[in-house]
């Protein structure tokens, strides 16, 4: 039957059903180039959707494209994580990847709507990270020495930038030389979704920074000695990488765009090897530096919103759950601090 008039219907635009992985891979291509994600972020991106388009082919194979899967289909995804072992974050973590996937696939019109934002989010435990005292944090950076480090000066830098400048461990690694900008005292730093903040430098920062560079730049001179058997002993160039923090032997500066630049990986061994040589707890990781440059700065007075641009966080919700004081503590802030409490 034709119909005529306002009778008449518009066509339903229809979209052709693609594999759940190429949508997967669609949508990270549009993170890397629209929103210029980091790595990490679209590495972590792809292992949660990766896993969630293998469990829908495995498991749910009457589903023949993304436009019919429901929510009780993710529902029932995150039950299996659980019973994978996979704690809440870690299920909460997933969840957030598929949301964020299905609202690409709503805005760009793969589906009708976003069916994961009707899942409910596995209700996590509220609890603080443990966070070393002032004194505690001063014995460590302090301490650095041959017992506890294969490269002295190098792990020393690096553990004054995670506390004395809060930068997460991300952004230590992604530093470059003409990122430490001497003129201002500060580094320029380049934070989630490439926004750049510039940190201030302080002085023990800075001076371990300088002792460091010293021995960086000669084992890089002797690495660039190769020698031949018609040639013995003759430089062959100057070997160079714009990386800050490189690793101990240099490994892959001689293959091309070769960097030697130490990974987020060997930086957790380092301050886990240092701390725990120092007294710490067995779960101290990089980010726990960063904890505690937020909650010494907030224990020492600073305002709450500076630690959140020195941070580089968006919200300020994000720094206060960084942060914490106890009840005595907020008191005497407050007893120095309010005029009415003088």
């Amino acid at each position: 039957m034709i119909l005529s008039g306002t009778e008449q219907e518009t066509p339903v635009r229809t979209v052709a059903p693609l594999p759940l992985a190429g949508l997967v891979d669609e949508y990270l291509r549009m993170l890397q180039v629209e929103r210029r994600s980091s790595d990490h972020t679209v590495r972590a991106y792809r292992r949660e959707l990766i896993d969630f388009a293998s469990y829908m082919a495995e498991r749910q194979a009457s589903v023949g494209s993304v436009s019919q899967i429901e929510h009780l289909h993710i529902r029932a995804y995150l039950g299996t994580l659980l019973e994978r072992g996979l704690s809440k974050a870690s299920t909460a973590r997933a969840l957030a990847a598929i949301r964020s996937w299905f609202k690409w696939l709503a805005r760009t019109g793969q589906v009708e709507q976003n069916v994961a934002s009707l899942v409910a989010t596995p209700r996590l435990p509220k609890h603080l990270p443990r966070v070393p005292s002032i004194e505690q944090m001063n014995r460590v950076v302090d301490s650095v020495g041959d017992d506890a480090a294969s490269w002295p000066a190098r792990d020393k830098a690096i553990l004054e930038l995670l506390y004395g400048c809060g930068i997460r461990n991300a952004e230590l690694t992604g530093l470059n030389l003409d990122d430490i900008h001497w003129a201002n005292e500060a580094i320029l730093v380049r934070g989630k979704g490439q926004k750049q903040r510039l940190v201030p430098l302080g002085d023990a920062a800075a001076q371990a920074l300088r002792a460091y560079q010293c021995e960086r730049a000669a084992r890089l001179a002797a690495k660039s000695e190769v020698k031949s058997p018609a040639n013995q002993g003759v430089s062959k160039g100057t070997r160079s990488t714009p990386a800050l923090f490189v690793s101990l032997q240099l490994r892959g500066l001689d293959k091309p765009a070769g960097e030697a630049r130490l990974t987020t990986r060997s930086v957790g061994r380092i301050v886990k090897r240092v701390a725990i040589l120092r007294g710490l707890s067995a779960d101290v990781h990089p980010h726990t530096l960063r904890h505690a440059f937020g909650t010494h700065l907030l224990e020492e007075g600073a305002d709450l919103r500076a630690i959140q641009e020195l941070l580089g966080h968006e919200r300020l919700s994000t720094t206060q759950r960084y942060t914490q004081l106890t009840t005595s503590q907020l008191e005497a802030v407050y007893d120095r601090t309010h005029p009415r409490a003088r």
